[in-house]
């Protein structure tokens, strides 16, 4: 299999393909956070990942794509998977111990470790020093928005989960890495995509029961619209998406474009939930575009 044409710069399609893909997961936190009261979590993402595994399966017929051949991508295939739902139990873990504000800031960790870790490995993923700045500004950014957390005294619970927070953060960026680095950056994105959610549907039932969590079968319009929304664009099509994409552009400057996802969490949480719209997390928002403007320049 031929590799697929890479670029070195985020063009103006790939930047609204990412902002698209942003607001999505955006509005899927806050759907995810609504959901709970009906469905637990770790359960819920049980179900996004089977659901999304079983699609994928019938997309691949129906396009001819073959997802059992050898080509030396099994080995960080499962690697990429295992990293994949390590991400999503150490996420739901930590929610149990600290704020989903606090948690969001240690997650979003992720592309430091990508841009730390990548360009060892693959030189033409190296920032230079106005990318950098502009990857702090818009981790700064988010850390602004969601100041209020950081302000009462820490417990030990909190502390425990800021750091599973910062595990799955960790795991994220090296699911990144591990693409881009591995034979998986020549693999279909459909394939890639098979080997997280296939892992993670397997695993994270395990996990759900583990937990003792309740699983219900019995759905409200509501929980099953939202699992529908969750399963069909977004863990199948806008991941389906974001495979595409790390296979043709600089995955250090497609990672920045994460921060934009608490951002939109925040104005759909103000929305839906009729939570607070501040001057600062309207400021915040405008950092994390800057700082994402500059990660996208050009080297001269």
């Amino acid at each position: 299999m031929s590799p697929p044409v890479r670029k070195d710069h985020l063009d103006s399609v790939a930047a609204a393909i990412l902002l698209v893909c942003c607001m999505f997961w955006g509005f899927q936190q806050v759907l995810v956070k609504a959901t709970l009261p009906e469905l637990a979590p770790v359960y819920q993402a049980a179900l996004r990942f089977i659901g999304a595994t079983l699609l994928l399966l019938l997309w691949c017929r129906w396009r001819g794509v073959r997802l059992f051949v050898r080509d030396g991508t099994l080995g960080p295939g499962l690697l990429a998977g295992t990293l994949f739902a390590a991400e999503f139990a150490l996420l739901y873990s930590g929610l149990q111990y600290t704020t989903a504000s606090r948690l969001t800031v240690f997650l979003y960790t992720s592309p430091f470790w990508v841009a730390l870790v990548l360009p060892l490995l693959v030189r033409a993923e190296r920032l230079h020093r106005l990318q950098w700045i502009g990857l702090v500004l818009a981790f700064l950014a988010l850390v602004f928005a969601v100041r209020e957390s950081f302000v009462a005294p820490l417990s030990q619970r909190q502390l425990l989960g800021d750091a599973l927070a910062l595990a799955g953060g960790l795991s994220w960026g090296l699911t990144t890495v591990t693409i881009r680095a591995s034979s998986l950056a020549r693999c279909s994105p459909e394939k890639l995509l098979f080997y997280q959610v296939a892992v993670s549907a397997v695993t994270l039932p395990l996990l759900s029961l583990a937990l003792g969590e309740t699983w219900s079968t019995q759905f409200s319009p509501f929980a099953a619209t939202s699992l529908l929304l969750q399963t069909v664009v977004g863990a199948f099509a806008s991941y389906l998406v974001w495979m595409w994409m790390l296979g043709r552009y600089p995955a250090t400057k497609i990672s920045a474009f994460a921060f934009l996802t608490p951002m939109f969490a925040l104005l759909f949480g103000a929305l839906w939930l009729h939570e607070a719209i501040t001057a600062s997390l309207l400021a915040a928002l405008a950092l994390v575009a800057v700082g994402i403007v500059l990660v996208n320049r050009r080297a001269a």
